[in-house]
């Protein structure tokens, strides 16, 4: 099952609108150094702030009992909260899924144990949001944190809580866009941590009144909760973009995997030429179609236009239908391509910059790569996706993933961008 996979066709909210509407339609810090990109010059770096966050591709909190349920393909990292201003109730928490595909820190409110202030709207209202993924909602109060992470701090963060017990009943405008994923069976982390291109979650479509108000913010009074409009500021925001440096973008770095693995490292590095370790160096940046939200993949001979993406919160790579590639789909995991053999593939990401660059990939046995138990990585994961291109985890292993947040100026100009 994918992750959090913001996919703005499906959503209709393009980055014009979440990066102008938010949304697409898609362990522990440490403190040692890491070099991206090649060699390149960053320019405009800062000081010696830690900015590098450790992650691991592993079976996730949902291997535990009671749910003996491992993730796979999922990049796990930590986050600490406090209460705004307070150094004693803190809290860390690990199991946070790394995505690329969202914008914006969410916790289960089940995983939370200090208590956070609640953000108000007119008339003393709680104010309480629905954000849709592609495989269910989450449903929650926003509230406000420090957040802290490497040697990074967001001040006065905008989060979204999941599965309060204050904010049982969700209302059908929210159930309508997908099944609500409040606990830890269901979301299958205990929290995720939004890094993508987009500022806030949802950006000016939400500030407006009537129909092009996506209606993801709701005012919550006793007497029901009604959509309403959500400002800028109060939005959950990428925590990235709070940062006092280090704040324009995020590069993932993971190691090559080969088949099915139980876990593997790599570190999420915050700042792009922000720091001698965050250099862009030698890496094509591929501009995002603002209005899409996406770039372009094209795939045995037909265009993908500006539906293509890359998303850590997704398991696999999943583009196409069995019609179309030729794939048989597993008998038990109807998500997933199960070939007798794996099979190669390539395929061109373009930007709207003109970059070009053709991207190899396998696609194995998704019934083989997932059979045992201790499986946290497997390269060649890959499933269904009619209409769009989604580059999921799997095209994370063994390169260096540059993800630009809009309006940032950075050594490859401003995003939004990916650049690998």
């Amino acid at each position: 099952m994918t992750r959090a996979r913001w996919q703005e066709g499906l959503l209709c909210l393009s980055l014009a609108g979440a990066l102008a509407a938010a949304a697409g339609c898609g362990g522990g810090s440490s403190p040692s150094s890491s070099t991206s990109g090649g060699t390149g010059s960053g320019g405009g770096t800062t000081g010696s702030v830690s900015n590098v966050q450790a992650i691991s591709v592993n079976t996730g909190p949902t291997a535990a009992p009671p749910l003996n349920s491992p993730y796979i393909d999922g990049a796990f990292t930590s986050v600490t909260l406090c209460a705004p201003g307070s150094t004693t109730s803190c809290q860390t928490i690990s199991g946070i899924l790394v995505d690329t595909g969202s914008s914006g820190l969410r916790v289960l409110s089940s995983a939370l144990t200090i208590s956070l202030p609640q953000q108000t709207g007119a008339n003393s209202a709680p104010i309480v949001e629905c954000l849709p993924f592609v495989d269910g909602i989450t449903w929650g109060p926003v509230q406000t944190a420090d957040m802290t992470i490497a040697g990074e701090e967001a001040k006065s963060l905008p989060i979204q809580v999941i599965g309060s017990a204050s904010f049982s009943t969700i209302p059908s405008g929210c159930t309508s866009m997908g099944a609500p994923e409040d606990d830890l069976s269901t979301l299958g982390a205990n929290g995720i941590l939004g890094v993508g291109p987009a500022a806030q979650d949802c950006g000016e479509a939400c500030t407006v009144t009537g129909a092009s108000n996506p209606g993801l913010y709701y005012a919550c009074p006793n007497s029901g909760c009604e959509v309403t409009t959500e400002s800028l500021a109060d939005q959950v925001v990428n925590p990235i973009v709070l940062f006092a440096t280090d704040n324009n973008g995020v590069i993932i770095e993971l190691p090559s995997v080969t088949g099915a693995e139980a876990s593997v490292s790599g570190s999420m590095i915050f700042g792009i030429g922000t720091q001698t370790n965050n250099a862009l160096g030698s890496a094509t940046v591929y501009t995002i179609d603002p209005s899409t939200g996406n770039f372009t993949t094209v795939f045995d001979n037909v265009s993908y236009q500006d539906a293509g993406f890359l998303d850590t919160g997704s398991n696999a790579i999943y583009f196409l239908d069995a019609n179309t590639t030729g794939l048989p789909i597993c008998t038990d995991a109807t998500f997933w391509y199960c070939p007798t053999t794996t099979q190669s593939f390539s395929a061109v990401n373009q930007g709207a910059n003109g970059a070009s660059g053709t991207v190899n990939f396998s696609v194995g046995n998704a019934d083989a790569l997932t059979n045992l138990e201790t499986t946290g990585a497997a390269n060649g994961l890959a499933g269904p996706n009619p209409g769009t291109f989604d580059w999921g985890l799997p095209f994370f292993f063994g390169r260096n993933v540059y993800t630009a947040i809009e309006g940032k100026s950075t050594p490859g100009g401003t995003g939004p961008y990916w650049a690998y």
